[in-house]
């Protein structure tokens, strides 16, 4: 172990285990998975208030001067694009005229201009065309729809505390399943899964903490992330969650402490809806305290689709838990 110039030692942030990973051989963690806990942990998380702000998509998917980016978002067409200054408009996305779909249409100028009859709508009301408000991130944008959310409205969403942007990394992945927003949130307040689900993924897992309420609400977690081999990256992580559709996995301790991955779950149907979708809207935002970071931040481009591969090799798994999930429980057969 070699020194610093600032005299601290430093450290490899990779680690050798003793053995390779035996999946079979691992402790069960049946035992732990308590359905009652993670029920009253979703409960609590489902009693928070969200302000009636739904994540949409990535922060650098609705851009200056190009066409529009529209979603569903529980049952509502939305539209969203950037006036010439960058600023964030939303609003419904069909043109008040005659139905046109807006997020097909163009953005001149930084108004909205139809492709149907060339109505022109620059974020303002116009003929029953209300906007939605809405809130970039810098990561994420969000809208606030008030129709559908029927809560009290804030101002601004409850965007969970990040690395600061100069000195992180940060990558969104979308992912769609047959589910409600609460089976997603369930997958994530359930960390038991990790090492038996995601074998390719984690080793060594054991929650180290359980929530004991709604003022010390976290599942603390030792894990190590899998590299190859015998070699992983072992931390420590905390999952919470701030609102009804966000969950959050902070890294507290090990390599790059302070890093989060955001799981946002946004309903595409309305409530009623005998077949719900949801949008599984995942944001990464790594950090390190390490001088070699700053390569990793001017390789973002190349980096940032193997940060989507990797969410999206474990969600190919976590939907399928969130759907079957949401299966047993609208034919009455969910244990839990």
């Amino acid at each position: 172990m070699s020194r610093r110039a600032n005299g601290k030692r430093w450290s490899a942030p990779l680690r050798l285990r003793g053995s390779a990973a035996n999946w079979a051989q691992q402790n069960p963690t049946w035992r732990q998975t308590r359905p009652a806990l993670i029920a009253e942990a979703l409960k609590r998380a489902t009693a928070r208030p969200s302000g009636n702000w739904y994540v949409v998509g990535a922060s650098r998917e609705v851009r200056t001067g190009e066409r529009p980016y529209g979603r569903t978002v529980a049952g509502t067409e939305v539209v969203l694009w950037r006036t010439d200054g960058g600023e964030l408009r939303a609003g419904p996305g069909s043109c008040p005229h005659l139905g046109a779909p807006l997020r097909e249409s163009r953005v001149v100028c930084g108004t909205l201009v139809c492709h149907w009859h060339g109505l022109a709508l620059d974020g303002a009301p116009f003929a029953g065309w209300q906007p939605f408000p809405a809130h970039d991130d810098g990561v994420l944008v969000w809208v606030r729809l008030d129709e559908v959310g029927g809560e009290e409205p804030t101002a601004r969403p409850v965007v969970p505390e990040r690395p600061t942007r100069g000195g992180s990394l940060d990558a969104v992945f979308t992912a769609v399943g047959r589910c409600e927003p609460q089976d997603v949130v369930a997958n994530r307040l359930d960390p038991w899964h990790g090492s038996w689900f995601h074998p390719y993924s984690f080793v060594d897992l054991s929650v180290v903490r359980e929530p004991q309420g709604d003022e010390d609400d976290a599942f603390v977690v030792d894990v190590s992330f899998r590299v190859a081999g015998r070699l992983v990256v072992p931390v420590r992580a905390e999952f919470t969650a701030p609102e009804p559709r966000t969950v959050v996995m902070r890294i507290t301790d090990g390599e790059g402490a302070s890093s989060v991955v955001e799981t946002h779950a946004t309903p595409l149907t309305r409530p009623d809806h005998e077949g719900p979708r949801t949008a599984v809207i995942e944001a990464t935002v790594a950090a390190s305290g390490r001088k070699g970071f700053a390569l990793a931040r001017a390789a973002a481009p190349v980096l940032r689709p193997l940060m989507r591969r990797t969410a999206g090799r474990l969600w190919v798994d976590d939907l399928a838990y969130a759907e079957r999930r949401w299966t047993l429980r609208s034919t009455g057969r969910y244990p839990g």
